[in-house]
């Protein structure tokens, strides 16, 4: 059973996370069964949103059968304190008073629904769920709720950085680092040694191998 408002505990820290109320649950009836303080622990719900479910439509049939399940209701109160003021009165009476409570019901039942029909004609049941539940437990017990639940919170891995595809041409406004140019050879020194020693020249005449003396 949960209560709603009051003044919020001291903050633990997240050893488990489910998908579900129900998953959290069972969670905490673990940890209060390993004898771990229940005023230690908490359910912290995150994502909070608000699920109407609609479960009918909502006419002067329904509000007259609504008004005479609890009429029921008032006419038993009613006969009960009747009874109890008067025990020798006939079952017929008893009835009669049962009788009484339903047409009471049923009429509130009409009269409220003529009246807040213009802004919802339809039956619904309102439900707050979150997207994902966290078991936090106080520092005191942490180690302990951690053996029971054997959950230990990781903290998250660094994204890795995207590779870039050279292959796609850059689309407008996306920034390309200019490609690494290779690095140019040193100036030869004065000491180094000629790379390209000259040919000598060939004075004897055209075709022969034997130079001219």
């Amino acid at each position: 059973m949960s209560m709603m408002g009051g003044a919020p505990q001291q903050h633990g820290e997240k050893i488990a996370d489910y998908a579900t109320y129900q998953a959290a649950q069972q969670a905490v009836s673990q940890l209060i069964q390993a004898d771990i303080p229940a005023r230690e622990i908490a359910i912290v719900g995150h994502g909070l949103r608000s699920v109407e479910t609609v479960t009918g439509r909502l006419g002067y049939a329904a509000a007259a059968r609504s008004g005479a399940i609890n009429g029921i209701l008032l006419g038993l109160l009613f006969s009960a304190i009747f009874v109890l003021g008067t025990p020798n009165a006939a079952i017929q009476l008893f009835v009669g008073v049962m009788f009484v409570g339903i047409a009471i019901g049923m009429l509130l039942s009409l009269i409220s629904y003529a009246i807040l029909r213009r802004r919802k004609d339809y039956t619904s049941v309102t439900q707050v769920i979150a997207d994902r539940y966290e078991i936090t437990v106080l520092p005191s017990s942490i180690h302990r709720a951690r053996e029971v639940l054997g959950h230990h919170v990781a903290p998250a891995a660094p994204a890795a950085a995207p590779a870039v595809d050279l292959t796609t041409p850059p689309q407008y406004g996306e920034r390309i680092d200019p490609a690494p140019q290779p690095a140019a050879p040193p100036a030869p020194g004065p000491d180094a040694p000629p790379t390209d020693a000259p040919t000598p020249p060939n004075s004897g005449p055209a075709g022969s191998g034997t130079p001219a003396p």
